[in-house]
C-alpha cells in the first residue's frame, strides 16, 4: 500500500497515512480538527530490482559493452576506426 504525505492548510501540521489506492483521501487534521487536510505530491520511494536493470547488469562488470567497429570497405585494412 502506498504512503500518502498531507498537509493542513489551517495549522500547518504534516503527516504521512498508509492508504489502499480504494480510500478516500483524508480531511481532517488530527492536530487542530479542521477539515483542511491536503494531499501532497511527493517523490516515491521505490527501487527497480531483477534482472534487466541498468543497475543490476552493468554494476559489477567493469564497463559497459563495447560496440564493434563498422567494416570499412574502402579501407585497407577493413577496419573503419582509422
Amino acid at each position: 500500500m502506498p504512503i500518502y504525505e498531507y498537509k493542513c492548510d489551517e495549522c500547518g501540521h504534516q503527516l504521512e497515512a498508509i492508504q489502499k489506492f480504494s480510500d478516500d483521501p483524508l480531511t481532517e487534521c488530527p492536530k487542530c480538527k479542521m477539515q483542511a487536510l491536503q494531499k501532497m505530491l511527493s517523490a516515491s520511494a521505490f527501487h527497480l530490482k531483477g534482472t534487466g536493470w541498468y543497475e543490476t547488469d552493468f554494476k559489477n562488470s567493469g564497463s559497459k559493452p563495447e560496440k564493434k567497429a563498422a567494416a570499412c570497405s574502402t579501407c585497407p585494412s577493413g577496419d573503419a576506426s582509422k
